[in-house]
């Protein structure tokens, strides 16, 4: 812990990756692992574009389920820890799998959206994209001022990364003299990868995650704990 501290405290560009396990802190249920939203639905049910084809409605009522949970929550002492990171070093990037929008919400700013915000819709018609942040959106499936159906704006089993969010993390991650993984069982590609482009930029590697994950036996320290609990006490001063 105090050998990954001090690396933070010198470190002039640091890339952060997080993953479910921080917003489970938050009381919002995981994909995968205990209690995970895959007890309810298999992977490919809902989180697909084959499924919104054949049934729009089931898919939007599930992701009117999941942002009613996901606007109860709030940001937890992880989320915020990173926020104080950020305001310590001239160049932060913050890479998420996660949709929620809790990170922006705790205050953290340079955010790379890996797999979309769920706080955003995309119409299949028009192309267009916006916010849409009530919690529960009265007509399911919603559609767009064009008349056109409107999608999450997320990214589904089977679709590729926006290739803008994506150079943009893969730059982040090879300038860093710090890359911090948390939260993330690292499994889901291409967002695992980084951390090995990580380490080939001749980055630290800091892994905060309550379980060992293959990442572990690589990074430069890891450590093991809730990130609500370890992350605070590794930016102390």
């Amino acid at each position: 812990m105090d050998q990954a501290r001090q690396w933070l405290r010198d470190a002039r560009r640091i890339a952060v990756l997080t993953g479910a396990g921080v917003s489970a802190e938050s009381g919002i249920p995981t994909f995968r692992g205990d209690g995970g939203l895959w007890r309810q639905f298999r992977a490919e049910d809902p989180a697909t574009a084959e499924a919104f084809s054949a049934n729009p409605k089931l898919v939007w009522e599930w992701y009117n389920w999941r942002r009613g949970l996901i606007a109860a929550a709030n940001p937890n002492p992880a989320h915020l820890a990173l926020v104080t990171l950020e305001q310590r070093v001239p160049a932060f990037t913050l890479i998420t799998q996660n949709v929620d929008g809790l990170h922006s919400r705790a205050g953290s700013t340079n955010i790379v959206y890996l797999h979309g915000d769920i706080w955003t819709v995309r119409c299949l018609a028009c192309g267009v994209s916006r916010k849409e942040e009530r919690p529960q959106l009265p007509e399911l499936p919603p559609q767009c001022q064009c008349g056109g159906l409107l999608r999450p704006g997320v990214v589904w089993f089977g679709e590729g990364l926006h290739q803008d969010r994506w150079r943009a993390a893969e730059q982040a991650t090879r300038d860093a003299d710090v890359f911090l993984i948390v939260g993330t069982s690292a499994v889901v590609m291409p967002a695992g990868g980084l951390a090995a482009l990580a380490k080939r930029g001749g980055a630290k590697l800091i892994e905060v995650n309550a379980d060992a994950t293959w990442i572990s036996d690589t990074a430069d320290c890891s450590l093991r704990g809730p990130a609500g609990s370890v992350l605070p006490h590794l930016i102390e001063d």
